[in-house]
């Protein structure tokens, strides 16, 4: 799927030459553009080249990172545009009229066009900049749930959520007396629509789903949803933290009212997000964050408010990181979502296939036949191994998974589990990398089954 960051262990091997890696990005650069079939082995080699980090050892070992649902890597277009901001034309945004806060401002507002163009946007200011999804969420709790939700009012969510969609609703529940209803499962491991259907009612106010999810993989029958919220006129909100760097999302056709989404796992660097909402929503809801930016005008006696998105972006903004991420846009978009989403849907049916061929492993959420598809992610256990050691070991090997609850205890609570492993490849992933990291979990099992003889 769609994230990834550098692992914390020491490491040693190769150190990825600039010169060589501009020369490589820039036929990879021509490789991507031409009219091909989107295949996985085509895409990922296509792309590496684009992303130095992958160019190294871990322990020995050549990387291969199958983190991504956590955070993804960063191609040489979006370093560079950071590196240009910071070089060349570093200034504090809307503040000034010389010729370097001029160009700030242009950039910093042509990345939000960006923004709103890749998701489809009807205006560029739907696009609230946050510092991560997790701040897009509490944003809406603090703004539209604060202005409109009262005691007895429902909000339905599901078991499956992040806590960044769990926690910013359960405190505001603790406020405003509201009450807090669970979607759960089918026998699938899909979220159950049906029962969403019989959960919402009159008192119903807000619908907040996980899109895709980070940890089975399930993907949200959106339209159906929208459908049904619109029955009982409440708001949707979607995480798309897993869906839009992975597959098209046009929010315009979509029926949700707001969506959150987080730069760092679609090849944009941290400490940047953005909340699209529809602009009526948007000019009703009140500010939640105080100070410069977010104002019209300040009186000692009191304060007019600036109009959306402004009136949610109080103080100095994330500038070099609002370019990275408009620059991540613009390298998605030249691959194209379409291809991106074939390319995951080939590899993570891969990766699907050998982990289930595994003996004592268990994959959680639908398979890849699944009427709604299933992420290019894989969350499992083996049986009699614990999670921690398997990622231990596979880091031995150089390659990097995630292990522990992701963020997503009440799911794990469901399933009867307290941690799971995840492998999540992306857009530079190749089959040949699946079938290394299958190699190495054979290996770790090995191992583990040798130790306990």
């Amino acid at each position: 799927m769609a994230a990834a960051a550098c692992r914390s262990s020491p490491c040693s091997g190769v150190r990825p030459n600039r010169r060589a890696c501009l020369r490589l990005a820039s036929s990879a650069r021509a490789a991507v553009q031409a009219e091909r079939p989107a295949a996985a082995e085509e895409l990922g080699a296509a792309t590496r080249a684009e992303f130095p980090i992958l160019h190294q050892e871990v322990n020995g070992r050549q990387l291969v990172y199958l983190d991504n649902a956590a955070t993804s890597q960063k191609p040489l277009a979006v370093l560079g545009a950071m590196d240009e901001y910071y070089r060349g034309y570093n200034s504090n945004v809307h503040r000034g009229v010389h010729a370097l806060s001029a160009r700030a401002t242009a950039e910093y507002e042509e990345a939000r066009e960006k923004i709103a163009r890749f998701i489809n946007a009807a205006s560029a200011q739907e696009v609230v900049y946050t510092r991560n999804a997790t701040e897009a969420i509490n944003l809406v709790a603090n703004t539209w749930g604060t202005a409109h939700l009262r005691e007895g009012d429902e909000v339905v969510l599901s078991v499956a959520e992040h806590h960044s969609n769990l926690v910013p609703w359960q405190l505001l529940a603790q406020r405003k007396g509201l009450v807090l209803k669970f979607v759960e499962l089918t026998g699938s491991e899909e979220l159950d629509v049906e029962q969403l259907a019989r959960l919402v009612g009159p008192r119903t106010r807000l619908v907040s789903l996980v899109h895709v999810s980070n940890m089975l993989g399930c993907m949200l029958p959106v339209h159906k949803v929208a459908e049904i919220c619109s029955g009982v006129g409440a708001k949707l909100l979607l995480d798309c933290c897993q869906s839009v760097p992975n597959m098209p999302v046009d929010v315009q056709s979509l029926g949700a009212d707001f969506i959150v989404a987080s730069s760092h796992k679609m090849c944009g660097p941290t400490g940047i997000g953005f909340l699209w909402g529809r602009s009526s929503l948007l000019a009703d809801m009140p500010p939640w964050m105080g100070g410069g930016e977010m104002i019209q005008e300040v009186r000692l006696e009191g304060s007019t408010y600036a109009e959306p998105p402004s009136r949610f972006e109080a103080g100095t903004p994330a500038i070099a990181e609002a370019i990275g991420l408009g620059a991540a846009c613009d390298y998605l978009a030249g691959l194209g979502m379409a291809r991106v989403a074939a390319h995951e849907r080939e590899l993570g049916a891969h990766l699907y296939e050998q982990l289930r061929s595994i003996n004592g492993v268990r994959i959680y959420g639908p398979s890849p036949e699944a009427a709604q598809g299933r992420a290019a992610l894989a969350t499992f256990n083996v049986e009699g191994i614990h999670p921690t050691d398997i990622s231990t070991l596979l880091d031995s090997a150089g390659v990097a998974v995630r292990s522990g609850h992701l963020c997503t205890q009440p799911v794990h609570r469901h399933l009867g589990i307290a941690s799971s492993v995840r492998a999540s490849p992306y857009i530079y992933n190749t089959r040949a990398e699946v079938d290394a990291f299958v190699d190495a979990l054979k290996d770790t099992i090995q191992f583990f089954r040798e130790v306990g003889a």
